[in-house]
């Protein structure tokens, strides 16, 4: 099956990254794509933004690009990870808002995180709003569906992950006060919800991010970032 995806950056990167494209569809100003297309072979046409508006209603920038759906990719690709690297996956528990996974694969790459979990089901999955606000990254961050989070957990945990799930709970511990320089699985929850119980009471730790003012929680993907780059900072020190 096939999809339309959007923007000058999403597009650009699925050119780089060889992904399968049908057909583009562009606004004669998008010179770059153009050459980009032209150099890959890529089928494409030049049309009216008006046209482009029959197709797909958002801000496109001119650009969008009919491709083969995003695929899936395993666990077990997911933790094909280099010997003597600390592996670090991120466990999405339920996040619904694909501006939020965008936002999350755009840290991973950035960060150089090995993959991303989600579940199967109750979850934003791979599709073009996310690849649009990822700026691209979709087509380098590993995302894995699995059918039930908390046996994903117990199995990585026979792999010798350490699981740290990032929650204000009354037992947690500021997220500066770990050890991250082992395997690590960070559990990011959902917007309204947090992370579920029973994956809340299978974490090795539980961390929380310190707050200052009035509102008491950030943005899933907010935190996502802090944490991760906070494991990087643990790991280089």
């Amino acid at each position: 099956m096939s999809e339309y995806i959007y923007g000058k950056n999403t597009v650009r990167e699925a050119i780089n990254a060889n992904k399968n494209i049908y057909k583009l569809f562009l606004t004669s100003n998008n010179k770059e794509i153009i050459n980009l297309a032209k150099n890959n072979k890529i089928d494409y046409k030049i049309v009216s933004n008006n046209e482009i508006d029959k197709i797909i209603k958002t801000n496109h920038q001119g650009v969008i690009a009919e491709v083969l759906e995003y695929r899936y990719y395993s666990l077990e690709e997911i933790l094909e990870i280099p010997k003597g690297d600390y592996p670090f996956i991120i466990i999405l528990d339920g996040l619904k808002d694909p501006h939020n996974l965008g936002a999350v694969l755009r840290i991973c790459d950035a960060a150089g995180v090995d993959g991303v979990i989600i579940p199967k089901r109750r979850s934003v999955g791979l599709n073009n709003t996310v690849a649009k606000v990822s700026t691209g990254a979709i087509e380098y961050v590993k995302v894995a569906e699995v059918t039930n989070i908390t046996n994903t957990i117990k199995g990585l945990k026979t792999k010798g992950f350490w699981i740290v799930g990032a929650e204000a709970t009354e037992s947690a511990i500021y997220y500066d006060q770990i050890d991250y320089k082992v395997p690590i699985a960070l559990v990011i929850g959902s917007e309204g919800e947090g992370i579920s119980r029973l994956v809340l009471k299978n974490c090795d730790y539980i961390a929380k991010i310190p707050m200052y003012g009035k509102i008491n929680s950030l943005n899933a993907s907010v935190s996502c970032g802090i944490l991760v780059y906070q494991i990087l900072k643990n790991r280089k020190e």
